[in-house]
């Protein structure tokens, strides 16, 4: 019997704390917003992100950082390029090591 106050005890204490912090009263409009919804969305998970306000946060960052990978790819290799480039041309004015000293 005690261990099932003690586990009622965490509970109550857990509800407080999601109360306190507002996400009953999140979750419990968004839910009612999807409840009143006539057409019912085919994702009703995208629905709550979207409407707690992760998924329009969540795609922007997402978007900028995929676009900001792309162009460090990009960079990469036009950097990778001009090093090959840079060797070869080195590799005519200066012998390597070894060729000096067959010489």
């Amino acid at each position: 019997m005690a261990h099932y106050r003690a586990s009622e005890s965490k509970r109550e204490h857990f509800r407080r704390y999601l109360e306190k912090a507002g996400v009953l009263d999140s979750l419990t409009s968004v839910l009612v917003a999807l409840y009143e919804e006539t057409e019912k969305p085919n994702n009703a998970l995208d629905f709550l992100k979207q409407h707690l306000g992760v998924a329009g946060q969540e795609s922007a960052d997402t978007e900028a950082l995929q676009q900001e990978l792309r162009d460090m790819r990009q960079r990469c290799e036009l950097l990778a390029e001009e090093n090959k480039d840079l060797k070869n041309r080195l590799q005519r004015y200066e012998p390597t090591q070894e060729d000096g000293a067959a010489e």
